[in-house]
């Protein structure tokens, strides 16, 4: 199998659809994938007991650093563990802005959202946390994001007339939490944890919205700020602190919908392969983690499904004006083209599916497996997982 696509002699269309072979041959020498044919589809009816965890990655990682023969020493948990339980997409297109928050965004609302990256905004279009909560009567302790950085406090719901505010998911700034309990100025220890933003380290967003605040955190957790403190010093990263979190919720609060995204890759911005690698064997062990948690939780095991899928990828090393793992500027077909696990009850194992999906596509499969109508969202159902 060639280490890296060429592009200089195809078509974006044909560089994404050379990048889903790549993956689609990686994974069945890897772990005997067989490819998922359409006359194989099923139908499955939705539930109320049902759930769903959804986990993003704040910064996609490449596949010369994961599915390409030299990088699957970078994902083992992935390749041994989680892709032979799920059905694999290999060619998830993001067709949107390639910034963290509004490509968050747009896979969280189903519609490619168009504001600026960097703007303290709440997305245009209603929330899949929206949709779920309104179409089921459900509570808000039921949804949940726990976010990588300030900068996401807005994307719990939207300003959508019909939907938006007392409709939308709780939203858990970990490093805002754990920067309010250290306001004493003991915080010298922490520094690794508080970065907010790589690519834009300038920023310095307002905060507002639905996030949860530090007494808020303590009453759900039933732990005092002390014993937050505590668990955060034996913390490596950012995102061990964000998973720490999603375990104390599905402990205490059993939410059906939960979304978390993942932002240590990201560190790639600084310029450091090292730290980039890091973040995708954090991210991989993390992801390993969560699954084995479901696993376990009387409320979660048999009854949920669980979708990790980058936001968008980062430049080849041979873009022309883009940096490589470094940064994600070009929109080129690396940029573009990401991929999407999906285990849980019920799904198909250890099976690869080749066709071009969109990334608006996951909040309509959402709907399908839950039970809510996300009526103004652009993508369809995934019936290969339904």
């Amino acid at each position: 199998m060639p280490r890296s696509v060429s592009l200089s002699d195809a078509s974006p269309r044909e560089i994404a659809a050379a990048i889903s072979r790549s993956r689609r041959d990686f994974l069945r020498q890897a772990t005997g994938a067989a490819l998922l044919a359409p006359s194989a589809l099923r139908a499955m009816a939705s539930s109320s007991s049902k759930k769903a965890v959804v986990v993003t990655f704040g910064g996609g990682a490449r596949d010369d650093e994961t599915f390409h023969p030299d990088g699957q020493d970078n994902i083992p948990h992935m390749l041994a563990e989680l892709a032979p339980r799920s059905t694999f997409f290999t060619q998830v297109i993001n067709r949107g802005i390639l910034g963290h928050y509004v490509a968050t965004a747009s896979l969280a609302t189903g519609v490619y959202e168009t504001f600026n990256n960097f703007a303290a905004v709440s997305p245009g279009n209603p929330t899949v946390f929206e949709y779920f909560r309104k179409d089921l009567k459900r509570p808000a302790s039921d949804a949940w994001v726990i976010a990588p950085s300030n900068g996401f406090n807005g994307i719990g719901e939207s300003v959508n007339k019909d939907y938006g505010k007392g409709l939308g998911a709780g939203v858990i700034l970990p490093k805002r939490l754990l920067a309010a309990a250290l306001a004493n100025g003991a915080g010298a220890d922490f520094n690794h944890l508080l970065q907010d933003n790589y690519e834009s380290q300038a920023f310095s967003p307002v905060i507002g919205g639905n996030d949860v605040e530090l007494k808020q955190l303590a009453d759900i957790f039933k732990v005092s700020v002390a014993d937050f403190i505590t668990h955060a010093k034996s913390l490596a990263s950012p995102d061990e602190l964000s998973v720490y979190i999603v375990k104390q919720l599905m402990k205490r609060l059993a939410p059906s919908l939960l979304w978390i995204t993942l932002h240590d890759i990201d560190v790639a911005h600084s310029g450091a392969f090292s730290l980039y690698l890091d973040g995708i064997k954090r991210s991989d062990r993390l992801c390993s983690e969560l699954w084995k948690t479901i696993q376990s939780e009387p409320e979660y095991a048999n009854k949920t499904t669980m979708f990790i899928l980058p936001d968008f990828g980062r430049d080849s090393d041979i873009s022309s004006g883009g940096n490589g793992f470094q940064h994600h500027r070009t929109g080129d077909p690396t940029s573009r083209t990401t991929w999407m696990m999906v285990l849980g009850p019920g799904i198909r194992e250890n099976h690869v599916v080749e066709r071009p999906v969109d990334s608006t596509d996951l909040v309509p499969t959402l709907g399908s497996l839950l039970g809510f109508t996300p009526s103004l969202c652009h993508g369809q159902p995934l019936l290969e997982v339904l």
